[in-house]
Order: C-alpha cells, then sequence, then structure tokens
C-alpha cells in the first residue's frame, strides 16, 4: 500500500508493507503514480536489472529510486512491476515496464529528485514504512 502526501513545493510519498523486499516495490510504484495519471497502461514487456551495493536502508531507498528516476530521465523508461531483494550487501532488483507510448501513457508530473529531506525507513507495528521527500 501506498500514498502520495503534499509537502511545500515538493510531494512525499509514504509505503507500507510487510517486508522490506515489498516496502522497495510499493516505493517504486507510488513513484511511477507520480510520473504517469495511468500506471496500469504500463506493459511489462521490457526488463532491467539493478544492483545496488550498500548497508543503510535508507540509502539504499534513495539510490533505488533515483536509479528508476535516471532511467525514465534518460531512457524513457516507465516500470510497473518490481521484484526487490534486500540483503545486508544491498539490493538486487528487478523492474518490468515499457518505454513512454505518448498514444497510451498519460505523463502527470516532472519529478526533479529524489531527496534525503525526510527520508524514513523504519519497522512500524508488524510490518514496514518508508517516507521519501520528491522535488518536483
Amino acid at each position: 500500500m501506498y500514498e502520495v502526501f503534499e509537502h511545500t513545493a515538493d510531494v512525499g510519498l509514504r509505503a507500507r508493507a510487510t517486508d522490506l523486499n515489498e516496502l522497495f516495490a510499493e516505493a517504486a510504484r507510488a513513484l511511477f503514480s507520480l510520473i504517469l495519471a495511468n500506471p496500469d497502461s504500463v506493459r511489462p514487456v521490457q526488463e532491467a536489472s539493478i544492483r545496488i551495493e550498500g548497508d543503510q536502508v535508507e540509502d539504499l531507498l534513495f539510490d533505488w529510486l533515483a536509479e528508476l528516476l535516471y532511467r525514465f530521465d534518460t531512457n524513457h523508461l516507465l516500470f510497473r512491476d518490481f521484484h526487490v531483494a534486500v540483503d545486508a550487501a544491498g539490493l538486487e532488483a528487478t523492474a518490468r515496464g515499457e518505454p513512454v507510448d505518448l498514444g497510451r501513457h498519460e505523463l502527470e508530473m516532472e519529478l526533479k529528485a529524489i531527496t534525503y529531506h525526510g527520508l524514513t525507513v523504519r519497522r512500524e507495528g508488524g510490518g514496514w514504512l518508508a517516507e521519501v521527500i520528491v522535488d518536483i
């Protein structure tokens, strides 16, 4: 589950999940829900493998979302499906999606960057919570 919340000239993402792997996948889905008005229109026809090294979950979340945003900005790739594995050495993920097709994809918001401001990843209740602010 994820939600979007307003934050001054930025926008915030809040993701919740039962485990850390799904939390990172939810955060990625939330990111693309900002970029696209119709994220369900993305077909999972192209696959990208992503490996990020590190042992701090906040840094991994920042780097993960920044990498996805970079791939959108440089290669115009939209992602929809995410398989993420987080361990003590870092993150290994597969993202599936397709290039932007303006005939089907309604681009909604231009995102400039992921920020460290207010970035948090923590256990909450029986699951995990992540919050991140995105510069728009």
